[in-house]
Parts: C-alpha cells; structure tokens; sequence
C-alpha cells in the first residue's frame, strides 16, 4: 500500500470554530428569549382589542364602558403595557374600531437596548 497517496487531512470544525459559532448561537438565543415576551404580550393585546371591537353589547356603549372592557380583559391576561388610556377608539359603520400603539424597551446587556415599536388594531 502506498501511504503517501492516502490522504490523513482531517475533515470537520475546529475547537476553535465550534466554541465561535457556540457564541454566536448562544446569543441568538438568549435574545430570542428576551424579545418573545413582547411579541406574546402584543398578540394578547390584539386579541383582547378584536374581542371588546366585536362584542355586540358594547357597540352603543360610551368611551368609558369600552376601556372599562378592555381593562378588565386585560388583567386577566396580565397586560402591562398599556392601559386603558392608550386605547384610540374611532366609530365607522357602527362599528367600534379599537387601536393601540406602543414602544417596548428590551435591555439586552449592559446599556445596550432595545426599543420595538409595536401597532395593534382591531379588525
């Protein structure tokens, strides 16, 4: 057998390149963490907003009544980031349209953060 023909390279990643994309995954993740709670909150807050848009005892109710409803939903679901206040409400068709915008501040590290600006409506 001729070993001089054979080729000993190795294939594969280094130590080094492994614990580099380790990082990188490691941070990918550890920010994906910190972002979902936001996310999850803003698709409670539209549900909540759809909900008290359709509900059909609310159509003629005062602007009170209606932020009321909302607060009410909103405690149940553990809404913190915007009250009743924050709510725009607009009438078309007889229809009642419920609208909210908001900014989230994600600390990251040290003083690095981030702020998602986040729109929810009623359909």
């Amino acid at each position: 057998m001729n070993y001089h023909k054979m080729s000993l390279k190795q294939k594969g990643i280094s130590l080094v390149g492994l614990i580099m994309w380790s990082i990188v995954l490691v941070l990918i993740a550890i920010t994906g963490l910190r972002i979902a709670p936001a996310y999850i909150e803003y698709s409670s807050i539209k549900k909540n907003l759809s909900a008290v848009a359709k509900d059909t005892s609310l159509q003629n109710a005062n602007l009170n009544q209606i932020r009321l409803a909302f607060i009410k939903r909103a405690q149940i679901d553990d809404i913190k980031s915007i009250s009743g206040q924050d709510i725009k409400i607009d009438r078309e068709n007889g229809r009642v349209i419920l609208s909210a915008n908001y900014t989230v501040k994600i600390p990251l590290f040290s003083n690095v953060s981030l702020n998602i600006d986040f729109e929810a409506a009623s359909n």
